[in-house]
């Protein structure tokens, strides 16, 4: 179990810097330069990625709460607060970001064509209100944990540190529903725009191996964005679901075994810990920034 731990926090700290990077990266363009609406997504991914990697698995952020001598109880309720804030602001981001590329590459004559010239403002007000309706909805769940209280207690599903206060089966239910609800409708859009993508990059290809210009099609800003993107949707999805039979197993029985619970923290993390790798690796911009930095060090 020790050296799994290890390679936590090789993974916790791998995630942060990458996307500490990406965060310095995307502020430095969003003040001083022309931001594209993806800069300001990938720039609040890059946030939230970082603290989901802090609150997730008491890594970090509940070392610095006792550093400060906060109140235990305390602590647990903001540490499980922002972890489930962000990473439902994780899933909501990453949903924009599919469904902004599918209207960006959308063909002049189809639907979605028409919301083109307005995406940055319907983008600004979906920030607004993803930020409000996840800030709101998580708050209800921190009346239900608390500081570990009896060991011995069969009505409180405990990890090493905190228990999961006992609720009614309607209240449990009610938030089962409403956040299993959210989380199939929001990957079942991700799923949606995937497929649209793929569809429209396969009839580009086609249609420029037909003029004979396959070179500039590998060239596309817009086709490396769109892959990064899908690959980043199918790895969330298949993290999102192995995640998300964990976590619905333990609230139904009422129980979190330690090695299951240490298996959850990786899978939670794969996600914010590979998304920035992805992205600084497929983004030319980003590769030159790191070959200044490389030619500055020698």
């Amino acid at each position: 179990m020790s050296s799994f731990r290890n390679v936590l926090y090789f993974q916790a700290g791998l995630g942060v810097l990458s996307n500490m990077f990406l965060l310095f990266f995307y502020t430095f363009i969003i003040l001083c330069h022309r931001p594209k609406p993806t800069d300001l997504m990938s720039c609040q991914l890059s946030f939230v990625h970082i603290m989901m990697i802090l609150t997730e698995g008491d890594i970090w952020l509940t070392d610095i709460f006792e550093s400060l001598n906060i109140e235990n109880d305390f602590k647990l309720k903001a540490t499980f607060y922002i972890s489930g804030v962000m990473r439902n602001l994780s899933i909501c981001i990453t949903c924009l970001l599919s469904v902004f590329q599918a209207v960006t590459i959308s063909p002049s004559n189809s639907l979605l064509a028409k919301f083109k010239h307005k995406l940055k403002k319907y983008t600004i007000n979906a920030f607004f209100y993803i930020w409000s309706f996840n800030l709101s909805f998580s708050s209800s769940l921190i009346f239900y944990v608390g500081a570990y209280t009896n060991m011995n207690a069969t009505n409180q599903m405990s990890t090493k540190s905190c228990s999961l206060f006992p609720m009614n089966y309607i209240i449990r239910g009610l938030i089962l529903a409403v956040t299993t609800s959210r989380d199939v409708f929001l990957v079942g859009v991700m799923l949606t725009t995937s497929a649209y993508m793929v569809i429209i990059l396969f009839r580009h290809q086609r249609q420029c191996k037909h003029l004979h210009s396959i070179s500039h099609l590998r060239a596309s800003p817009e086709k490396r964005a769109t892959q990064t993107i899908l690959l980043l949707v199918v790895f969330f999805v298949i993290m999102y679901w192995v995640d998300f039979i964990i976590s619905t197993t333990s609230f139904q029985l009422w129980k979190y075994d330690p090695f299951i619970l240490t298996i959850q923290k990786f899978v939670i993390n794969a996600y914010p810990t590979i998304t920035p790798l992805v992205q600084i690796s497929s983004d030319k911009s980003l590769i030159n920034v790191l070959k200044i930095l490389k030619s500055k060090c020698h």
